[in-house]
């Protein structure tokens, strides 16, 4: 049972196909989003419970909820083939891999910005990510809800299978290799790779892209945050497509 926390991640679970069990409620909470919540709730058959401020404190752990919990009995998660199958109905396919991504927060960010990106859909690692636990789906802002998931096992074939579909995949990478960004055509069918917080995509993954990809950097500092670095690569995709 996974737990979304927070008033609009809530309301955005309800207006997906995302099955909620039931949604938790402190007591004395009002306002316009609670007023939807509930509109929502009633209208697919989903229970509201209102807690005490005591009950509640317990079940939210000191997360800040806003005053709303939803319980959801899981994530829906893709084949790749459903993925890529569906993703020939866009103009330009584009796919985000996230590999070995720790940080929560951070998966969550990034898949708030793919969502508002319009991306086809999102492939995890199995290993060495970060779970899909309540605090990704509260930083997505309820981007979970609407996005296409899969896990994948081994980004080397994952590559291969993309590659044989017409996929053009870039790598984002500080390397002697990488390009400036915004160098790269994008208007192909794109499968975008995102590495881990410190170490990056990984060698072979590397040496697998057909393109490596870098955000120049004008200050002291010389890399971004993954999730900042994610939305700025995948928004200039769409940009240079004209979308």
């Amino acid at each position: 049972m996974t737990k979304i926390f927070g008033r609009k991640p809530v309301l955005e679970s309800l207006l997906s196909d995302d099955e909620l069990e039931i949604i938790y409620i402190a007591f004395g909470q009002q306002g316009g989003v609670i007023n939807k919540i509930m509109t929502e709730a009633k209208k697919r058959g989903v229970k509201v419970s209102q807690l005490s401020t005591h009950k509640f404190k317990e079940l939210s752990k000191n997360e800040n909820t806003q005053g709303v919990i939803a319980l959801k009995s899981g994530i829906k998660y893709y084949s790749l083939h459903e993925i890529i199958s569906e993703s020939k109905n866009s103009k330009y396919p584009l796919i985000l891999i996230l590999e070995s991504i720790q940080d929560p927060h951070n998966v969550g960010a990034i898949l708030r910005s793919a969502e508002c990106a319009g991306i086809d859909g999102v492939l995890i690692t199995q290993r060495e990510s970060a779970s899909m636990t309540e605090v990704v789906e509260k930083a997505s802002a309820g981007a979970v809800s609407h996005l296409k998931l899969c896990k994948i096992n081994n980004v080397s074939q994952t590559i291969k299978v993309l590659q044989d579909n017409g996929f053009w995949i870039v790598g984002s990478a500080l390397s002697e290799n990488s390009k400036d960004y915004t160098a790269v055509d994008y208007k192909s069918p794109i499968a975008l790779i995102m590495g881990n917080e410190e170490k990056g995509i990984k060698q072979l993954t590397a040496k697998n892209c057909d393109h490596l990809v870098e955000i120049p950097m004008k200050g002291k500092i010389q890399s971004l945050n993954v999730s900042v670095a994610a939305g700025v690569l995948l928004f200039e995709i769409q940009r240079n497509r004209g979308s």
